[in-house]
């Protein structure tokens, strides 16, 4: 199993203080979390895509690129690109590009986004939500078979046969399907063949075992080999010296995200309550020890038939940059020798 972070890169806002960092050197320390990542050992580290304040991933290829020429080792991915909301000619000469800059570590993985900003900022309809992935998917996909590129489609103007660069180190760039808990992006994904990378970011994991059995199921009808369709997960999380500090850290910055999500959707104030049963045996967040960590993700392995990825999402509360940077150091030094050890093998 591959361990790893993904970042939001969110604005460096302390919401029990209320004092904030620039822009500048939030992005400055997010970059050293990446070095860290690698010289730990950890196997990726993935930049979501936001289009509002309260994050800095608006370019997460950009970033990316940055860390590319400071890391030796440690894959790095896109978590996740708003492939309807793009264009996937850009998204293609982005990730080839950051894929020659670290000789092979870029990966895609694509996603409709759970936010909406990106629509109208780039003069798409929300109502097209659906056809936009499936048609840019598609013609992702294909960017990535070859160099001359004949192509046509609704929502973009045709390609006749126009060459498409940078070409990748990697043949081909790794693909994935980012998706929440719609049946439908499960059964594409699996019709596909692609590798899927399941947000569980409340509830219990093992409640998404129907699911992911649908993706798997979808791909061997479609007559793809099982090691192909591999199932990672974004799970929230974050790491102490102990349980409490952990769960003390992050409760208040995870509350206010939470809090001020849940004015625009409906949802009401987080409480502790609620938080304590997510960092419980079976609750969807990773928030402890490295002892405690590392006992669930062995579970959660189980539960869902064998993953082969799980990346941490920290940056949901904002937290002291010393802080991440423990957290990242004990993932990788405590935890992910564990797990490693417990399933027999080192990261593939």
């Amino acid at each position: 199993m591959q361990l790893g972070i993904d970042s939001f890169a969110a604005a460096g806002l302390d919401p029990i203080s209320g004092t904030r960092i620039s822009p500048a050197e939030r992005l400055s320390n997010l970059i050293e979390e990446i070095v860290l990542a690698d010289q730990v050992g950890l196997d990726v580290f993935g930049i979501g895509e936001h289009h509002r304040k309260e994050f800095l991933d608006s370019a997460p290829a950009v970033i990316l690129a940055a860390a590319a020429v400071r890391t030796k080792r440690i894959r790095l991915s896109s978590a996740v690109t708003v492939l309807s909301a793009a264009d996937p000619v850009r998204v293609f000469q982005e990730f080839a590009t950051v894929d020659l800059l670290s000789k092979g570590r870029a990966e895609i993985v694509a996603g409709r986004g759970s936010f909406t900003e990106a629509f109208p900022l780039f003069g798409l309809k929300l109502e097209d939500y659906d056809s936009l992935f499936e048609e840019k998917l598609d013609l992702l996909l294909k960017l990535r078979e070859g160099t001359e590129i004949t192509w046509s489609g609704t929502h973009r103007a045709p390609l006749t046969g126009q060459a498409v660069y940078p070409r990748p180190f990697q043949d081909p760039l790794p693909i994935s399907i980012g998706v929440g808990g719609t049946p439908n992006s499960f059964a594409r994904a699996g019709l596909l063949g692609l590798p899927l990378m399941v947000a569980i970011i409340g509830g219990e994991h093992r409640h998404f075992r129907p699911l992911i059995d649908l993706y798997r199921e979808a791909g061997a009808h479609a007559g793809h080999a099982p090691e192909k369709l591999r199932v990672g997960i974004h799970s929230l999380g974050f790491l102490g010296d102990t349980a409490k500090s952990a769960a003390e850290d992050y409760f208040p910055g995870y509350a206010h995200s939470f809090t001020e999500i849940g004015k625009e959707r409906g949802w009401p104030p987080t409480t502790r309550a609620q938080f304590d049963r997510l960092i419980g045996p079976r609750g969807a967040l990773l928030v402890g020890d490295a002892e405690g960590v590392a006992e669930k993700i062995l579970r959660v392995n189980g539960e869902l038939g064998g993953i082969s990825r799980l990346a941490f999402q920290m940056t949901v509360a904002a937290l002291p940059h010393a802080k991440m940077m423990r957290a990242i150091e004990i993932l990788g030094t405590k935890v992910a020798p564990i797990v490693r050890r417990e399933l027999g093998s080192a990261a593939a």
